[in-house]
């Protein structure tokens, strides 16, 4: 999957081998519009679209593996689909290691030793998950699917040729990966809910983790925004080595084949797009 400014497309391997093609315009409001400049803002609102999109790609793709790529996306069932998606991941790396530290903030009672150690289970979990559901057959392939839509980027940005010879020796490795933004996400958590203390109240200690939920994934969009742009600085590089580092949990190699089906997708969203506007930070990776 490829998202632009003005438009997303998918790209999908049939059974009988061809690659079916699907794109949608983007609501202009969230990607274009004032939402798009309100720092902090625009990373929530976007990202909560992003996982609303990233759930009809994989509807998409059920389809076609079936055999009916005509059918439509139905948006309720994509975003049903995507709200308890996100109740379960609140519920898992949010809720759950607060409950799990409860015990030893009964014992201990240092609110900020506790709060940290919080924020490490959730990180630790968080790194096993990935890393347990890499061990699925099914879930290894996307991963190396996700390793070729790196391999395209890459390879975009760099101003190569988009055909799969000249994608393959680039990295599967991205600055701007949602992998990224999940350690990113993991690690602001703790600098922000460690100050706050631990409130008695369970409806206040519970709340406050998943009202500060927005707040903390718009922090990490800016931060990937703005490390992606700085690379080329050496502190920069290594603040975010290690959300490169953890995209080796989350990409495999892939073979031409799917380099093929990246391609694709990136051909369409350029095809739709006017090209001489678009460059790295109008083009993105819905990685």
């Amino acid at each position: 999957m490829m998202r632009g400014q003005r438009y997303m497309a998918v790209a999908v391997r049939a059974p009988s081998d061809a690659i079916i093609l699907k794109s949608t315009e983007l609501p202009r409001r969230l990607y274009q519009g004032v939402m798009a400049r309100i720092p902090l803002l625009r990373g929530a609102v976007m990202l909560w679209d992003s996982l609303g999109l990233g759930i009809q790609a994989l509807m998409f793709s059920a389809d076609v593996a079936v055999g009916d790529e005509d059918v439509k996306l139905g948006k309720p069932i994509a975003w049903s689909t995507a709200v308890l998606g996100m109740i379960i991941g609140v519920g898992v790396f949010f809720v759950l290691p607060v409950v799990a530290t409860s015990f030893f903030h009964a014992r201990i009672g240092g609110s900020l030793a506790v709060n940290v150690a919080e924020g490490i289970l959730r990180l630790a979990m968080l790194i096993g998950y990935v890393w347990a559901i890499g061990l699925m057959p099914d879930i290894r392939r996307v991963y190396m699917y996700h390793g070729a839509e790196h391999k395209a980027i890459n390879a975009f940005e760099a101003g190569a040729p988009l055909f799969t010879s000249d994608i393959m020796p680039y990295s599967i490795r991205h600055p701007r990966c949602g992998t990224n933004f999940l350690l990113i996400v993991a690690l602001l958590a703790i600098a922000v809910l460690a100050p706050l203390g631990r409130p008695d109240s369970w409806i206040v200690l519970v709340g406050s983790r998943v009202a500060l939920i927005p707040v903390i994934a718009g922090l990490a969009y800016e931060v990937i925004k703005w490390g992606s742009s700085h690379l080329n600085q050496p502190i920069v590089a290594a603040i975010m080595a290690p959300g490169l580092a953890l995209q080796g949990l989350t990409t495999r190699q892939p073979d031409a084949s799917q380099v093929e089906v990246a391609a694709a997708a990136l051909h369409e969203v350029l095809r739709l797009e006017r090209p001489e506007l678009l460059g790295e930070d109008a083009l993105s990776a819905a990685v």
